[in-house]
């Protein structure tokens, strides 16, 4: 059982972006301990598929259609989910989309599409829900940034700023809300496998080394749903996986300029990388079949 069931007996889970990926990970992982989950995503197909599979495996499922990027429709929802539960427990910030290219080529109306996803999105959800619990003196939030968050690499500029903004928001709620018994973590992994980069705008062969990244990442959306589950429930607040992230971590910490080298180069050589992800993808899709 996660500590979080053990601490919220009420079990008030509130997820975005939980059709599919991480987001339904989360949703099926709680289910299992029998939470009420307000489940939210623009796909709505999906979205009543993800909460036929809750109620199958025990949880019980609110559906809504939500766009995180609309404040009056975040609202609505927020309002909804609230009168429906009396408070919540657990707010998973987790809706995102993953896009990119060189910084020139990407266009102002695609930077406030993922601004209003990435970094409004979690804005939202956070100031909706976040008075309720102070009022509360309960709660936990956790925000799902990235690696990207810390790694400012080449080609991800709209990505990197909106996950940067997530973190720097976490660490900012962290000072304001731990005194009112409400706990916040903020996720930041590498690459795992998930569709985050389905509704990409960007250069079509940066899109293809994402989904190569993802694809050959050896991580499954479930386990690191779990593991975020567990360190959060233990009061993390930097939920940084798997190992190769830590080292970014500390390798930009404690040599920022190497760090910076490092990114330049990997940019420089980005052909040459992308042909060895290739090789590394058609070896994993031939020992599959």
């Amino acid at each position: 059982m996660y500590q979080l069931t053990k601490k919220f007996p009420q079990k008030r889970a509130f997820i975005t972006g939980a059709a599919s990926g991480l987001g339904k990970a989360f949703c099926l992982a709680l289910a299992k301990e029998n939470w009420i989950i307000g489940i939210c995503d623009i796909s709505e197909d999906k979205l009543q598929q993800t909460a036929q599979e809750i109620n199958q495996l025990g949880g019980k499922a609110i559906a809504y259609g939500l766009d995180v990027s609309d404040e009056e429709n975040y609202k609505e929802v927020a309002d909804k989910f609230l009168a429906a539960t009396h408070g919540i427990d657990l707010l998973i910030n987790n809706a995102g989309v993953g896009d990119g290219t060189v910084f020139e080529d990407y266009s102002l109306n695609n930077w406030k599409w993922m601004v209003g996803i990435n970094q409004m999105g979690v804005i939202y959800g956070c100031h909706f829900f976040v008075p309720v619990m102070k009022k509360q003196r309960a709660g936990q939030i956790i925000n799902i940034a990235s690696a990207a968050a810390f790694s400012s690499a080449a080609t991800m500029s709209p990505y990197n700023v909106t996950k940067a903004a997530v973190l720097s928001l976490s660490e900012t709620l962290y000072a304001e809300i731990t005194r009112d018994n409400v706990n916040i973590s903020v996720v930041m992994p590498t690459f795992f496998r998930t569709n985050i980069v389905q509704h990409a705008k960007g250069n079509p062969e940066e899109i293809e080394t994402a989904k190569l990244l993802l694809a050959t990442s050896g991580l499954e959306a479930d386990k690191v749903a779990d593991y975020i589950l567990k360190k959060a429930g233990n009061k993390k607040f930097y939920i940084i996986l798997p190992k190769r992230a830590k080292l970014f971590y500390m390798l930009k910490r404690f040599s920022p300029n190497f760090f910076l080298w490092f990114n330049t180069w990997i940019y420089a050589n980005r052909n040459k990388l992308k042909q060895n992800l290739k090789k590394k993808y058609e070896k994993i899709e031939a020992k599959q079949k």
